[in-house]
């Protein structure tokens, strides 16, 4: 986490209304709290690729939403903070906090990792906006334990929270990036054409938008289909669902199936892995963009399976519960909120 605080600032200058962000590589949402405790309203998503930068974005937020300047501000970002310079990983926009703060009019201006931001939302998640994957009957929440969470979308998000003296502690890192294992010949396979075409095959370069397409055209590859190129995310997630297309072959559909078979069988053996390296038997969450439109992929795929198949951990596992998060407002925005509280 990094922020930037106006140096003639007063402790008892208003603090309030304060503007809350989360920026992903494709999708900038803003919300907008007027008072302590009061909920988040005015919350608007905003294409990155539409706006020149994060401040362009935002003063287009403020003034289609016709709100005042605000005092603080909080985004969760997709990318890592380590300092006042931010160039992102998934998007051209690149920035000083502390230019933007001042630029802005804000008297304190926070920013951490989306994925920190997300984490942060978590233990108050209503029932409502999680959704649990395969239960078996034999999951049970471990009390006091540490939380998980991963996320793939543009990019592929994760992180997690540990308690400590009554408090939730987020942990910020770039697990997105831990180098991607294959577990059957098919998986092997697409691992060795990924790797030709970009070296290090981590986690993120399957388990996002990405990822999808090009789980697509390497299978397309292996069994020898051509002639059928996917260039989105959206694309593949339609032509599983297809029964019949104008211009979809069965064999494409079938590719289309298969890749989200993969994706939730990669996505099930790295969530395992974080909940053993986490010691998350108070859950894994999964957020993102792309896993509520999943969730029925999900239940009939082999992500449980793969979640708890690690050998001598597997009734380790078997009690974690995994969670997909499915809110229509982003818990992110709650979860800068509550970073600004801290």
């Amino acid at each position: 986490m990094f922020e930037s605080i106006d140096p003639l600032a007063s402790s008892t200058d208003s603090t309030f209304p304060r503007l809350l962000g989360d920026i992903g590589g494709t999708n900038a949402r803003f919300g907008w709290q007027r008072q302590v405790n009061a909920p988040i309203e005015a919350v608007m998503v905003l294409p990155c690729a539409d706006h020149t930068s994060l401040k362009n974005a935002i003063e287009t937020y403020l003034e289609s939403q016709h709100l005042p300047k605000p005092a603080w501000g909080a985004f969760g970002i997709a990318n890592p903070v380590t300092g006042d310079a931010m160039a992102m990983t998934n998007h051209h926009w690149a920035f000083s906090i502390s230019e933007l703060r001042q630029s802005l009019g804000l008297s304190r201006l926070v920013f951490l990792n989306d994925f920190t931001a997300l984490a942060l939302a978590l233990p108050s998640l209503p029932s409502r906006s999680k959704r649990l994957v395969d239960p078996n009957g034999t999951t049970r929440v471990g009390v006091d334990a540490p939380i998980g969470l991963i996320g793939p979308g543009t990019g592929l998000g994760v992180s997690g929270l540990i308690p400590h003296q009554g408090r939730w502690l987020p942990i910020s890192g770039e697990g997105g990036h831990v180098t991607l294992a294959a577990t059957n010949r098919l998986e092997f396979e697409v691992f060795q054409l990924l790797q030709k075409r970009h070296g290090h095959v981590s986690a993120e370069r399957v388990l996002s938008g990405p990822g999808l397409i090009d789980l697509f055209h390497a299978l397309a590859e292996i069994k020898g289909e051509g002639g059928f190129e996917v260039t989105s995310a959206a694309q593949v997630l339609t032509m599983a669902s297809s029964i019949s297309g104008n211009e979809l072959t069965p064999g494409a559909v079938l590719t289309a199936q298969e890749t989200l078979h993969l994706f939730c069988g990669f996505l099930g053996s790295t969530a395992g892995n974080l909940a053993l390296t986490l010691g998350a038997r108070g859950g894994i969450y999964l957020g993102g963009g792309i896993v509520p439109r999943l969730t029925d992929w999900l239940e009939k795929s082999d992500f449980r399976h793969r979640f708890e198949a690690k050998g001598r951990f597997q009734a380790y596992l078997k009690e974690i519960p995994v969670w997909i998060i499915d809110s229509p407002v982003s818990p992110a925005l709650q979860g800068a909120a509550a970073a600004l509280s801290a």
